[in-house]
């Protein structure tokens, strides 16, 4: 059964001023905000994931629909289930200051005292510098490349670009999906798949010379074979070279022939991360499902793989959480788990709950370890493709 859903997209859109062509044509250039907002009650007032109300006369709406939630686990979602806005090739900027064509959501109140650039001492990094750093960056431009490094603002860039290493991003650089932590533009995607992009990305590992690449995604759950395709040439690619390559993919909305295309090219580790503790999923990964995360890693698993999968902390988890996604990683078999601290990447995403100290990411280690977990990669600066060449 389909029906109206309580969680409604806010568009980040054009002010509504201005001559009636002149508003058409602005609307023309509306983006999907990254962040969705919720009515808690129906009638409500709308509410952002971080807690903040929204006054919505200022904003332009759109509907959607969700399947019901009593059987939403057990069927993947569709195609067309939900309405997306179009996207510019140019991402916005984080606020929409300067621009008479957007209006910036007015904040009711923030009770979260954490704000952006006031990090402790440990999750300070160096600048990206260095030939090597130089070389990345041209060899991803010169082979009209993305990388996950650039797109979601990753704290450790400049260490693994300076190293030689880079995190290849697929698909195009347009995500489906609006996580509340993520940094990768929302919107509905160009038509079709780029099927130059596995002989580029081939290329660039070559040149780079790497012993080990990471592939990565965004969401393309417009399509039924949600670019899987595409993957599993990489990957092929990739091994004829003579290297090894991780993946980082999407979880293909529960859809096992996606999956299976990608495990039967035999990426040396399948990665998919669950990202958060369960009761977090809404105000974080409001179009994904914990269980379903779980079940394409437990189906990786099956087919031989060697497994891997994250979480960020400081989003407002507690510990015995944490510990009880460890208990259902060794319970589907998982290899190996990455534990980061989450940083907000910019004023629109979700605000930093706490600041987890170093010694906690090391008891997390221990732990998980203990528990059965083959390695557990746990740090503030952790990210998924973080030393990812010691996780074959």
């Amino acid at each position: 059964m389909v029906k109206p859903t309580s969680l409604l997209p806010v568009c980040w859109g054009p002010a509504r001023t201005g001559r009636p062509a002149q508003r058409e044509e602005r609307a023309s250039r509306a983006h999907v905000f990254p962040l969705p907002c919720f009515r808690a009650d129906p009638g409500g007032p709308f509410v952002r994931p971080d807690g903040r109300l929204i006054d919505t006369s200022l904003l332009r709406m759109s509907t959607t629909e969700t399947r019901d939630p009593d059987t939403s686990e057990n069927e993947p979602t569709m195609p067309g289930d939900t309405d997306l806005g179009a996207v510019e090739p140019d991402p916005i900027g984080p606020s929409g200051d300067g621009d008479p064509g957007f209006v910036e959501l007015p904040v009711v109140e923030n009770t979260n005292k954490n704000k952006r650039g006031e990090r402790p001492e440990w999750l300070r990094v160096s600048l990206p510098q260095g030939e090597s750093y130089t070389e990345v960056r041209q060899t991803v431009e010169d082979h009209d490349l993305h990388t996950v490094c650039e797109s979601a603002n990753c704290p450790n860039m400049g260490e693994c670009w300076s190293r030689g290493t880079a995190t290849f991003m697929i698909l195009g650089d347009v995500c489906t999906r609006s996580c509340g932590f993520c940094a990768v533009k929302t919107g509905q995607p160009q038509d079709g798949l780029d099927w130059d992009e596995p002989r580029r990305v081939a290329d660039a590992v070559d040149k780079m010379d790497l012993d080990h690449a990471v592939i990565t995604s965004v969401n393309r759950d417009e399509r039924e074979d949600g670019g899987a395709p595409i993957f599993a040439e990489v990957i092929e690619r990739i091994h004829d070279l003579g290297a090894t390559c991780e993946v980082l993919t999407p979880d293909f909305r529960g859809m096992r022939d996606p999956c299976e295309t990608v495990f039967e090219a035999e990426p040396d580790i399948f990665n998919h991360n669950v990202e958060t503790v369960p009761s977090l999923y809404r105000r974080v990964r409001p179009q994904a499902d914990y269980e379903r995360s779980l079940r394409v890693l437990r189906w990786a698993k099956e087919e031989g793989l060697r497994t891997k999968s994250g979480i960020m902390v400081g989003l407002g988890e507690s510990k015995e959480e944490v510990l009880e996604i460890m208990e259902d990683f060794v319970e589907i078999g998982l290899d190996v788990m990455t534990i980061g601290q989450y940083m907000q990447p910019t004023d629109h995403h979700l605000p930093v709950e706490e600041w987890v100290e170093p010694e906690v990411f090391d008891w997390y280690k221990e732990v998980g370890e203990e528990k059965g977990i083959d390695h557990v990669e746990s740090s503030p600066l952790t990210r998924s493709s973080y030393h990812a060449e010691e996780h074959v």
